[in-house]
This record gives C-alpha cells, structure tokens and sequence, in this order.
C-alpha cells in the first residue's frame, strides 16, 4: 500500500479510537451522576432531604474524579467494543471496586469540607452495585447482541424462514418447538396477527411484526421462504382470503397449515402437524359446533362394529370412535391391506381393537362375527361406491349395498343391537344412477327392519367427502401430476363437499341422538363446481391453469347429474337441535312382505347371468323416483 494511503488509513483508525474512548469516557461520566444521584433517591423514596440536596453535587463530583482517574489509570478504554473479553471485564471490575473504595475514603476524610459526615452506608453499597452493573451493561452489549445475531443465523442455516400467521395458542405452540426443536427445518422469523393488543409483543424470541393485511409488504420486503397458517379454528373462507392474498405478490409459493381444530380435538399442535395446504381447507373448514360430550355418552364403553373400516370414511370413523374409548372396536373390510393399515393405526394409541376380514355378502361369516364380537352399536360404511362402473354391473350393487345391508340389519336384530347406523348418500335422491338407486333400497329395507323394535336403525345422508379413495380430488391430483390435461365432466357440474373429519363427527352426533327409522341429511353447505375446484387444485400444485395445465371436457359419464339433491320430491324436511342435521320427514313407507318380495327378486336376478335392463325395472319399482340412464355408455368412459 502506498504510504499516503497507509497514513490515511491510520488517521481513520485514530479517530476511530478516539471517537470510542469519548464515547465510553461521557458514558461513564453520566452514569457515575446517575448512580449517586438515583442511590440517594431510592435511599429517601423519591424525596431527597434538604441537607443532602444542596450537598448532592459535590458528592458526584467527587464520584467522578475518583472513578475516572481509576478507569484510566486501569486502561479501561483501550479495548474493542464488538469484542469485549472476559479479561476486560475483570480489569473493569477492578476499575469500579478500587474507585468506590478511593470514593469512600475521600468520603470519610474530607468529610466536614463537603458539608456533612453522615454519608448514608446503603447509598454508598447501592452505589457499587449500579455501577458495575450500568457500565458494565454498556460495555457488553455490542458482544452480546453480536452472539445473538451470529446463533440466530446459526440457527436459520439450512431451515426454511417461516412466517407464522396466527399469534394463538397454536401459533404459540409451534413458534415454541420451531425456536427449541434442533430438527425443526423451520426458522420463524416473525408472526401476522390480527389482534391489536398483540401488536410488537414477543413470542419465545420471534416478534408479532404486522397483521394479515401486511402480508403483501411484508412479503416482498423479506426474505420469506414459506408462510404457516397457524389458524385452527379459522373457516375456509379466511384461509382462502389469506392464501389469494398470498399469491397476489408472487414471493412465496410453499403455503402450509395447521390441520382444523375437529382434527386437534386435544388442541394441541406440533411440527409432524404441519401440512401442505390442500384444497380440502379451501372448502370444507367452515366451524362446525360439535356436541363432543353427547357423542361420547354414545360410545364410551359400549363394544362398536365398523364395517368398510379400511375405506376413506369407514377409516376416519374407526379412528374417530377410538378417540370416545369404547368398550372394544371392531374394524371389518373385505380388502386386508388396507385394514392392516387401520389395526396398525389405531393400535398405535392403545385400546382394544378386533380386526375382521370378511364380506358382509357372506352371511354366515358375518353371523359368526357377530355371535362372538357381540356389537352394541354397528357403523355400516361398507358399500359399492363408483357410479359409472356399477352401471355396468348393476348385479354387484345389488349384492353389496342392497343385500349385504340387509343381512347386517337381520343379525342387528338377532343379536340385540342397541344402534345400527347406515352411512347413506345424496345420490339416493331421486336417483339416476345404479349405484343411488341400491343405497336408497338399502334406507327402505333398513326403515322396514327398525319395525322390528328391537334394533334402532338410522341412516345419515351427505354429499362427497373431500379426498375420499376413487372421488375427483385424488384423480384431479393424478393428472396434475402427470402435467395435464385436467378431465372435468361438464363444466357446470356441481357438487357438495364435505371435510371427512366433519363429516364423520356429525354422523355420530346424528347417530346418538336418533331414535330409530330417521334419515338424517347433513347441511353440505353449497355445492362447489367442479371446473372451479380443478382450477383451485392446478394453483395450489404452483401451476397456472390454461397455462401450464389445460382442462378439457369429457362429457356426463352413465349415471351422472349435473346437480345432487339432498331431498326426493316426495320428502319434506325437518330442523333438529343441530344446525347441520336435518331430518327427512316420512315418504311411502313399506310393508315387510312387499319389499322383501321385490329384493329377493333382485337378489335371484343378481346371482344368475341376466340382462342389465331386468335388475333396473325391479329397482324401479322400489324406487319410483329413479330415472335410469339406459344409454349405451362406453365402459370405459370411467
């Protein structure tokens, strides 16, 4: 380096120093006032007597010169703020220690020349005291923030810097584990919160730093790379108003979120939590009020049979039932894999659990499962499901939901069952379909059984559920996978939706308060088109619709509506004490012998080759409203 810069360089570096030394030198000097001074007026609570406030001043000066002249003596201000030692705290404390001890001296021997011998002993303990502890702080304080930054730096590397919205309890919670969790890949780096009073306040560390409406400033301010929504309670609607508002900055594409406060029902949250947003919390979080005391009045201690226990529905009510602690819980499925996976999922959090592998056709199978398990309360969610292939095999329809319904509620009588509760669906409504048809033949025949009085039975109406195994959801996901093009039937189908969780917990509420012969229709809300869901799952995937992935339409599928109804023109519907459950009001009621005449026919018709048409004009008949779809469908237009 040259010299001219070289001297350049050294007059910077002085005045450096020299700016530092003067800093920390006018510091100390104030804080040496301001000990004295607050020593005294915390001695005296706040009311300094005459005598000594006239005197006050002389005491500080004297503070000062002895303190100072010991501070440079002890070289106190040669040292680098950022990097203030362990050994120039030591030589600091020395400084201070052998100041005050010069200051009482001078104190005891010029005494009478200051005005007054009686220094007060607690002014002049207090004294030390403050001052190591002021001039100290001072001096650590560019080291100790300077640590903090470098941990918290440590501490983001490699982990995803996480906005949280939502301050709750939640929120709380998950801050808490992301800051102490050293295997969180989550680093917050502040919350969004809409409560006033929490504005700036601190959470373990991270600082509430805005509200909702801040997210697009805050987001392209900061270097944000994924957002949590830490709201449980919140309704679909103000996820979706949070995740459009997301996507209007185009920063931050990875949006996650906690699971509802009906999938918390202990109300606690924890990163393994943690999820992508899926279109789910879009339509089906509105807040439902769930009676959580009835439902386990219904099922604690009484021995319950799940039956399609492996299916989408059947496995959200086998882990739903567990969660009320029944006697024993018994999960039957036809298909073992995915009833292994329930046993193993439920056996996870204890209690007794019956694995059945059988089908609900076979009768003295099923008898022989209920002569030992003995069930208390039946749950029946075994059932054909898939509209446009039972139209191609009406036969399996018939033997599934029609005649397996039927020997099910036969044995609930036999064997005394308290509640038999038949999962049912909006397609029986004025039907078109095979499959709507068979689930409506199976309310009748279930109607015709609760008679009977020995059995309650009660049948629970809803729409699709969101996500559930063959529906559109994990198709729409599939084809989006595979980079297009998205199917949609029509591009005015409509249909309702229901969250599983939901769905599931206002079933049992249904269920316990039934008194037998009811078909209950859950509130599905409105009905959500089909078009508009396939975009939402194309954003939601990160993608643009039209853009990076293309719709087509494919056309009504056999059996298909445009529209659901939740009520047949011959009913009328009924309020209960829940909002969300309404009651059908009583249509055509039948006599025992007429209806099983009619499903004995379908059954010999469905066990024996046959033409499609003949099973129809015999459903037909037990079902006035059903209207047939007697094109000549392709089978493979699934």
């Amino acid at each position: 380096m040259p010299k001219e810069g070289k001297r350049v360089q050294n007059f910077f570096i002085k005045t450096t120093r020299g700016k530092r030394k003067a800093f920390f030198l006018l510091t100390d000097i104030f804080f040496i006032a301001f000990v004295v001074y607050g020593s005294f007026w915390l001695k005296f609570e706040g009311e300094i007597p005459g005598e000594y406030s006239l005197i006050l001043i002389r005491y500080i000066l004297l503070a000062e010169i002895c303190k100072i002249t010991l501070l440079i003596a002890l070289k106190n201000y040669n040292f680098t703020w950022r990097y203030f030692s362990v050994g120039e705290g030591l030589r600091l404390i020395s400084a201070l220690t052998l100041g005050w001890v010069l200051f009482g001296l001078s104190l005891y021997l010029m005494g009478p020349n200051l005005g007054s011998r009686t220094f007060p002993r607690s002014v002049y303990v207090m004294d030390l005291g403050f001052s190591l502890v002021l001039i100290g702080s001072l001096r650590v304080s560019k080291r100790a923030y300077r640590e903090f930054r470098i941990r918290r730096n440590r501490a983001s590397m490699g982990k995803a810097r996480t906005l949280i919205i939502g301050a709750g309890s939640a929120g709380e919670q998950i801050g808490r584990e992301m800051v102490n969790n050293p295997r969180s890949k989550y680093f917050p780096v502040g919350y969004l919160d809409d409560d006033p009073a929490k504005d700036g306040i601190v959470i373990h560390g991270v600082k509430v730093i805005g509200r909702g409406k801040d997210i697009p400033e805050l987001l392209n301010a900061r270097n944000i790379d994924e957002i949590l929504i830490a709201m449980p309670s919140a309704s679909s609607k103000e996820i979706r108003q949070i995740v459009n508002l997301i996507r209007s900055t185009n920063a931050v594409k990875k949006i996650k979120i906690l699971p509802s406060i009906i999938d918390l029902m202990d109300g606690n949250a924890a990163l393994k939590d943690i999820q992508e947003v899926k279109v789910e919390d879009l339509l089906g979080r509105e807040p439902v009020q769930i009676d959580y005391e009835a439902i386990r009045a219904f099922i604690n201690g009484k021995r319950v049979l799940i039956t399609g226990a492996g299916g989408s529905i059947g496995s959200e009510l086998s882990r739903t039932v567990h969660q009320f602690s029944p006697a024993r819980l018994g999960v039957l499925d036809i298909d073992e894999t995915e009833l292994y996976y329930v046993t193993n999922r439920l056996k996870r959090t204890g209690g007794s659990i019956s694995p059945y592998i059988a089908d609900i056709r076979d009768a003295e199978k099923m008898e022989t499962i209920f002569d030992g398990f003995r069930p208390e309360i039946v749950i029946h969610a075994a059932a054909y499901k898939h509209v446009p292939i039972l139209e191609h095999f009406p036969e399996e329809a018939v033997k599934t939901n029609i005649c397996g319904t039927r020997i099910l509620g036969e044995l609930a009588n036999k064997y005394s069952v308290s509640k038999f509760v038949n999962i049912s669906t909006d397609k029986a409504v004025n039907p078109t379909s095979v499959m709507g048809t068979s689930k409506r033949i199976g309310e009748e025949l279930l109607q015709v059984l609760n008679k009977r009085n020995r059995t309650r039975f009660i049948s629970v109406r809803f729409g699709n559920v969101l996500g559930s195994r063959g529906s559109v959801i994990p198709l729409f996901k599939e084809q989006i996978q595979s980079g297009g093009p998205v199917t949609v039937t029509h591009p005015n189908m409509k249909r309702y939706f229901m969250a599983t969780a939901e769905a599931v917990l206002l079933v049992l509420e249904a269920a316990g308060a039934g008194k037998g012969g009811e078909v209950f229709i859950l509130d599905m809300g409105e009905p959500v088109k089909i078009e508009e869901l396939a975009r939402e799952m194309i954003r939601l995937s990160g993608l643009e619709p039209d853009v990076d992935i293309a719709i087509v339409y494919s056309g009504l599928r056999p059996g298909e509506k445009l529209f659901e109804e939740l009520l047949g023109a011959q009913e009328g519907i009924e309020a209960t004490e829940h909002p969300k459950i309404f009651r059908a009001q009583a249509r055509h009621e039948w006599t025992e012998s007429v209806l099983w005449e009619s499903v004995d026919r379908l059954k010999t018709l469905s066990t024996k080759y046959c033409k499609r048409e003949d099973i129809i004009e015999v459903m037909k008949t037990i079902v006035p409203t059903y209207k047939p779809d007697l094109g000549n469908g392709s089978i493979l237009n699934w």
